[in-house]
């Protein structure tokens, strides 16, 4: 059974219910660990709890999302440097910049995200980034505040022009069960188009879940599995023209050498 590594998730999130048997789900699937990824400083000790429970599985990454930037509390900088201190493995995530939304407005999610690249640089860790309907604010922060070495554009939905700009910065992309959708095909196409050594995959887990037929644990609408995952990959790796077990060593190799693990 070929391995995987879960590039995102959100193992914390309450709708997944008690953890336990979600991972037992996902290691009998072979999924053999994973990046859990905050969204606001309220599921940071959550993150935390799971990955001392689970060594070596989880993988935290401690953040604020764009869509919480408005819940940054004053001194969350110091307590997110205080917590990446405390876990040598941990990632800055999941942060970045959405202009699908109107609130938080543009200005308060750039704040909070300007700040998060500015640790994630100082402090050398990855760091995982979300970003919809706002590539030219992106590239305008990069330009303010230098991303980390390495970055993962979680999700990614954007053009090849887009990727090929990002790739010299440090950037991995990660393919979501979402973009199985007939509707989302053009980003299969864009994805056979990335450097190999760049690609990741993920769940997104509770989130962005994929068509029925590669659904292997199905949960009550609209809610993904996170051992989902290796349908995922199978299928992300028929499109690709390569063996599911080839995409599974390649995949989960490109997820080390980001989360440097």
């Amino acid at each position: 059974m070929p391995s995987w590594i879960d590039a995102h998730n959100h193992l914390q999130d309450p709708r997944l219910g008690e953890a336990a048997p979600v991972l037992a789900a996902m290691r009998s699937a072979g999924v053999r660990q994973c990046i859990v990824n905050a969204t606001r400083e309220s599921d940071w000790q959550a993150v935390e709890q799971l990955s001392i429970a689970y060594p070596g599985f989880v993988l935290p990454a401690f953040g604020i999302h764009p869509w919480h930037a408005h819940t940054a509390s004053p001194g969350w900088e110091t307590r997110l440097r205080s917590l990446l201190d405390r876990h040598t493995q941990a990632s800055v995530g999941e942060c970045g910049l959405d202009q699908w939304i109107r609130s938080p407005d543009l200005a308060t999610q750039s704040r909070v995200f300007l700040e998060q690249l500015r640790i994630a640089r100082e402090m050398q860790r990855p760091a995982t980034i979300h970003c919809l309907k706002a590539w030219a604010p992106l590239f305008e922060a990069f330009h303010r505040e230098s991303p980390p070495a390495r970055f993962l554009m979680h999700s990614f939905g954007g053009s090849i022009e887009t990727a090929k700009r990002l790739v010299p910065l440090g950037a991995y992309f990660s393919f979501s069960g979402y973009f199985l959708h007939p509707r989302k095909s053009s980003v299969i196409e864009t994805f056979r188009k990335l450097p190999r050594e760049r690609i990741l995959v993920e769940t997104d887990a509770p989130d962005m879940p994929p068509p029925p037929e590669y659904t292997s644990i199905p949960l009550a609408h609209p809610l993904n599995h996170p051992a989902n995952l290796p349908s995922i990959g199978t299928a992300l790796a028929a499109a690709l023209g390569m063996p599911t077990g080839d995409l599974a060593e390649l995949t989960s190799r490109n997820a080390r050498q980001f989360a440097a693990c």
